[in-house]
């Protein structure tokens, strides 16, 4: 009788004991046994057997098969600029698949990390660089960078930015800043995101030129400072006295600092990428407006008419508004604020940043749009301490509302023309905060819900009687759109929009326009064009 069934069970079906191959093939490391070739590291003898590594590496089949004298049997490899420890670590990983980094010195690990890079070996470069970047610290982090630039490990060199980044004073300080490689060097003080003040760059900058300078690097290395970023009596009693800028220079950082406006010169602001700056914990707090406590407590739920909510009166001289003041200056391209929404009102508003609060930039501007509910606002990249909402229109009475208020830096991409963001996703959906104002349906967004199957004569529609009213669809905020899309698919040039009317003209049937289903913009197939005909 044959049977489709296995014999065993599949939990013993495959047998597994590649802990015991590791253990055995580990035990040969310690001693003689059959071992083909030596290696000389340190006047410290490696014995070892060429078929393995040869199996494990690249770089050791090449060496020890490639017909040249490390061929030979019982042959004697000597390799320089090599620690020993390191390379029994690399050894012990070439037979087990295992090694402990966490048990290694820092000066070892680093030389285990060379040698991982030497011989080819991705994933135990990858796995080092990886326990590197949690251990990283203001003492070993420059050593660190120096690795990382010296074998072009980008992921890692990244990480030593980052901790560098908010670890700058601490950073600039340490023993380690003067050790760094010049090019590693620059790299880290010329980012926007090294926050720290440029008296302490341009302090800890001489020390290391006084260790590693000649005059050609000195000039390079002082060029990264940003002088007009200095006060005059920085410049002139900290900068002049070294003598490593020019007196044109200085003249000229002079000039900068006294004709530039404020918010124009390069600022430097902390970066945290993805992560909301603007709470209590980074040390943002409400400085002006009315009911400060509730903006930043982190509640979108609970609000009403009485609570909930930070104000101003909106006045014709724009002299009230909301202004927060973040924990430091931040680099952010991001903000999003919650309008009242409780009731159908809109709002119009401005928004502009600060880094000492005298110099103000304008990066929002709803003043001529009418915005309900969530506002996602985009724009390029600013370093700001200060954040100020200026509400400029209500459509009940005079007051503005906010209810939570968010900035952050994030690399998700976007689109701005003229200000305004350039969609690529569907907006006009309930989760976007859009909302039909104008229309007649049993449910008030069916228009918006994406449903496109479940609609009969009594609902899943929205529709308004020919000659009579229209369907009006109010977006969250203004977008930059150039298509709609409904049972037909419409594209036009692009204009600024925060309102979508649509007005049946014509039904064969009877005197009511019915529509299913909307999208804007128009959410294709891949590859697709947009077509007066395509169903949605």
């Amino acid at each position: 009788m044959s049977s489709s069934q296995p014999l065993r069970r599949s939990s013993v079906s495959e047998v597994d004991h590649v802990q015991l191959l590791a253990e055995q093939l580990g035990s040969l490391l310690a001693g003689l046994q059959c071992s083909d070739v030596t290696f000389l590291v340190e006047n410290k003898r490696f014995p070892a057997h060429r078929v393995i590594l040869a199996a494990r590496c690249h770089y050791f089949r090449a060496l020890l098969y490639g017909g040249m004298k490390e061929s030979q049997p019982q042959v004697e490899v000597r390799l320089e600029d090599t620690r020993a420890e390191a390379f029994g670590m690399l050894l012990q990983y070439l037979y087990t698949g295992r090694v402990s980094l966490s048990a290694a010195r820092e000066e070892v690990l680093l030389d285990f990390l060379g040698l991982a890079n030497r011989y080819g070996l991705q994933l135990l470069e990858d796995s080092t660089s990886e326990f590197l970047r949690t251990v990283l610290s203001s003492q070993n982090v420059c050593v660190v960078m120096n690795v990382a630039s010296l074998y072009s490990l980008s992921a890692l060199a990244a990480a030593c930015c980052c901790f560098m980044d908010r670890h700058a004073p601490d950073v600039l300080l340490s023993d380690g800043f003067t050790t760094l490689s010049k090019e590693a060097l620059l790299t880290v003080v010329r980012r926007d995101s090294f926050a720290a003040s440029e008296r302490e760059i341009f302090q800890a900058l001489a020390r290391w030129c006084q260790h590693n300078g000649d005059g050609t690097a000195t000039q390079e290395v002082m060029s990264a400072v940003r002088l007009p970023l200095m006060t005059l009596t920085e410049m002139l009693n900290v900068v002049r006295p070294s003598g490593l800028v020019s007196p044109d220079d200085l003249l000229d950082a002079i000039k900068t600092r006294s004709e530039k406006r404020d918010m124009d010169l390069n600022y430097r602001g902390m970066l945290v990428p993805e992560e909301n700056v603007a709470t209590m914990e980074h040390g943002a707090q409400v400085v002006k407006g009315e009911l400060k406590s509730a903006l930043l407590d982190g509640d979108t739920q609970n609000y009403d008419l009485d609570h909930g909510f930070s104000r101003h009166p909106i006045e014709e001289d724009g002299c009230s508004g909301i202004q927060v003041k973040l924990g430091q200056a931040f680099i952010i391209n991001h903000i999003r604020i919650l309008l009242w929404d409780r009731d159908s009102r809109s709002y119009s508003y401005y928004i502009e940043v600060s880094v000492d609060e005298l110099d103000w930039v304008r990066v929002v501007d709803h003043s001529r749009f009418l915005c309900r509910s969530w506002q996602k606002l985009f724009f390029s990249p600013r370093v700001c301490r200060y954040v100020r909402i200026v509400g400029t229109h209500n459509t009940v009475n005079k007051v503005f509302h906010l209810v939570a208020f968010e900035c952050m830096f994030t690399s998700r991409p976007f689109t701005l023309e003229k200000g305004l963001v350039v969609p690529s996703e569907n907006v006009a959906t309930v989760s976007a905060c859009a909302s039909v104002i104008e229309g007649v349906s049993r449910s008030r967004n069916a228009l918006l819900n994406g449903d496109t199957h479940n609609y009969d004569w009594d609902s899943g529609y929205t529709c308004h009687q020919l000659g009579s009213g229209a369907i009006v669809i109010q977006l969250a905020q203004p977008y930059i759109i150039s298509s709609l899309r409904s049972w037909q698919v419409l594209s036009f040039n692009k204009h600024a929009a925060a309102f979508v009317r649509i007005v049946g003209t014509h039904n064969t049937a009877n005197e009511v326009f019915h529509c299913v289903h909307f999208e804007c913009p128009a959410q294709l197939e891949p590859g697709a064009a947009p077509s007066r005909t395509q169903p949605s």
